[in-house]
């Protein structure tokens, strides 16, 4: 199989470690590895010191996360990463469409107890994906 798996990273140990299952996935089955950070608005703060001047936003912190993840995942895959605007299982679909993906990877948080009840990302992502899910089991991984 060609195409590509998504998965959706936030930088706790939990994504880190969907990430990581979503690369195996990727490998096994010979697919590009695509890693989106969501971001809900886009606040922008400004930083400096003296004639020193950055802005940062929201899309650059998701980004940056999407990037450090990808970066440290290796493998001998094709790995790309994007900020994703939106709640996250919203951004994580978007994404999928956008990417034409064959399967979108999450990790099991908050699907069990309250969470299973109030919802979760996993399980928003799993009842309106365009293709199949894969759901990693990241209990132990906090």
């Amino acid at each position: 199989m060609t195409g590509t798996v998504v998965v959706g990273v936030d930088g706790s140990p939990t994504a880190r470690k969907a990430a990581e299952a979503a690369r195996d996935l990727a490998a096994a089955l010979g697919a590009t590895l695509h890693v989106v950070s969501a971001f809900d608005g886009d606040r922008t703060e400004r930083f400096g010191s003296g004639s020193d001047k950055w802005l940062v936003s929201d899309a650059d912190k998701a980004e940056h996360v999407a990037r450090t993840v990808a970066d440290t995942l290796g493998g001998d895959i094709r790995i790309t990463y994007s900020a994703a605007s939106g709640r996250p299982a919203d951004a994580i679909i978007r994404e999928a469409i956008r990417k034409e993906a064959r399967v979108i990877v999450v990790g099991n948080r908050r699907m069990h107890g309250i969470g299973r009840v109030l919802g979760s990302v996993a399980n928003s992502v799993a009842h309106n994906a365009p293709c199949d899910v894969y759901i990693a089991n990241t209990y132990d991984a906090d």
